[in-house]
């Protein structure tokens, strides 16, 4: 018998992060990151482009976000959905 793993991508870690909030309230952009950071230590993403990716695949999914890291204009956080 051979085990093997699958690897999995950044956007596919996306995604479920994404499906798993579903029926929360909203999607934590800061949250989403870190757990994403903590499950793919080795992601070379940015954390804008994280940040991208899971709104792009908010919206495809119906799931509202919540804006809420920090940026470099200093903008408050925002809900969207």
């Amino acid at each position: 018998m051979t085990n093997s793993f699958h690897s999995i991508t950044v956007e596919r870690a996306t995604e479920a992060y994404v499906l798993s909030r579903g029926k929360a309230r909203f999607l934590s952009i800061a949250q989403a990151i870190r757990a994403i950071r903590t499950l793919m230590p080795a992601c070379r993403a940015t954390d804008r482009e994280l940040e991208e990716l899971l709104a792009t695949l908010s919206l495809v999914h119906g799931v509202p976000v919540a804006f809420d890291t920090n940026s470099a204009d200093d903008v408050a956080p925002q809900l969207h959905s």
